[in-house]
Order: structure tokens, then sequence, then C-alpha cells
């Protein structure tokens, strides 16, 4: 089975693939992996893997969502 498809049926992950996140925050991955660099978006480094805590993509959006309605 693809990452993907698992992402799909296993809404208990806990780490995200950074694609996984990006997919999830309907962005592309090079934009992720630069929210990731600019702090905005959280992540960890396994080894040579990156990945992203599955609730901060929710916690980026809530962020982004009050910045707006306060600008």
């Amino acid at each position: 089975m693809h990452t993907a498809d698992i992402a799909a049926v296993d809404s208990t992950l806990v780490l995200l693939a950074v694609e996984e996140a990006a997919r999830r925050l309907r962005i592309g991955r090079t934009t992720c992996y630069q929210r990731i660099r600019s702090g905005d978006l959280e992540s960890i480094d396994i080894g040579r893997l990156r990945r992203v805590p599955a609730d901060p993509p929710a916690a980026y959006l809530a962020r982004r969502r009050a910045a707006k309605r306060a600008a």
C-alpha cells in the first residue's frame, strides 16, 4: 500500500511525511518546507527523515485564520 493510501485509511497516524502534511493543508511540497523553515509549521527530524506531527497542520490553519481576522 502506498504511503498516501495509508494516510487516507489510518487517521491515527501520529507523524506525517512532509508530502502528507502538504496534501492536508492543500499546499505544495515546497511551500510546506518553506513553512517548516520559517517556524510556522512544526516538524521533527528522525534520522534523515523530516516528519510533521499530525496535529500541527490544523493548528497552523487556525493561526492563519486568526491572523486574517485580526488584519
